[in-house]
């Protein structure tokens, strides 16, 4: 059957009206974009617009976003100020990954404030991925970072509270896991990607999660998208989650859909035990569409493409 250019086009126009507004949108102009996990994002995708907005590199933006709230000392889930393990020590875990793959992480660091930086120096002047605790440390001192007491008052206080109890249950929203994991696209449609934490509060000394192991907290993939994870860490390790998010859309689904199935993946494992868990994920994919999803109501993210900084509250499975 043979169709008239009249009526080609007449059928192509009422395919695209059919299809979701957010589609249409993203799919007809690719243009910078910061997305973040949290409230505390919002601020973290400022600092990034700044990079953005003057077409810089998505790596310089999520980095400058990372580093807002780990200097934060209000900020009890993300370096200064983070919650201490149960032996009281503020140890820090991040990774960050550029449009090229490259990528560099540190985990169990103590001392410093910005391990987001850190990590990118290992990615940059070293030929490793990941360097840890003392290592990590000393890595960072002889590259001109500073040797910082990162317990807070604030933090303090809490910590001697939590140690009268000494009951340890990460309660979802409740007790700290609120990782900040941040995905951009800069204005050459480049992506990269970076997360922070103090991770678990009260956590075993030496305890590390997801957020500095790339595929699991965070991963990057310039021909299809980037996808970063939040909340209980262990559990995103198990499925190597962002990775899987980024494959999925690989496959064809959308960052949302994408998001859903690996929560999905948690959750038939042990539905039991998901409804005390908190885990989310968010994506983004090469089109600057974006999407999220979570196992409990209570995950927010934030989004910012140069018309507005938004909070909007995530999907969830339950």
């Amino acid at each position: 059957m043979s169709y008239s250019r009249r009526s080609f086009l007449k059928k192509a126009a009422t395919s695209t009206a059919i299809l979701p507004i957010s589609h249409v949108r993203a799919a007809a102009i690719v243009k910078p974009i910061v997305l973040s996990t949290w409230h505390f994002g919002l601020q973290a995708n400022e600092a990034a617009w700044k990079i953005l907005s003057g077409s810089g590199r998505a790596l310089d933006a999520v980095e400058a976003g990372a580093r807002v709230p780990e200097a934060d000392p209000d900020n009890t889930s993300v370096g200064l100020g983070g919650a201490p393990d149960r032996d009281g020590k503020v140890t820090l875990d991040a990774c960050i990954m550029d449009e090229l793959g490259n990528c560099g992480s540190v985990a169990f660091l103590e001392n410093i404030v910005h391990p987001i930086s850190v990590a990118r120096k290992v990615m940059e002047k070293t030929p490793h991925v990941m360097l840890v605790g003392d290592g990590a440390l000393k890595f960072a001192l002889d590259n001109g970072f500073k040797k910082e007491n990162l317990l807070t008052d604030k933090s303090k206080k809490a910590y001697l509270a939590w140690k009268k109890e000494q009951q340890y249950k990460p309660v979802a929203n409740i007790e700290n896991h609120d990782t900040i994991g941040i995905i951009a696209m800069d204005i050459n449609g480049n992506l990269s990607g970076a997360c922070t934490t103090s991770g678990l509060a009260y956590k075993m000394h030496g305890r590390v999660g997801d957020s500095p192991i790339i595929g699991a907290g965070l991963f990057v993939d310039n021909e299809v998208g980037a996808a970063t994870s939040t909340g209980v860490g262990e559990e995103v390790i198990k499925i190597v989650g962002s990775h899987l998010v980024v494959e999925l859309m690989r496959q064809g689904l959308s960052p949302s859909d994408a998001c859903q199935e690996a929560v999905n993946r948690i959750v038939k494992k042990n539905p039991v035990k998901a409804k005390g868990l908190q885990v989310g994920f968010l994506a983004l994919n090469k089109n600057g569409e974006f999407g999220s999803y979570c196992i409990l109501p209570g995950f927010n993210y934030t989004v910012y493409d140069g018309t507005a900084n938004q909070l909007i509250d995530s999907k969830s499975y339950f």
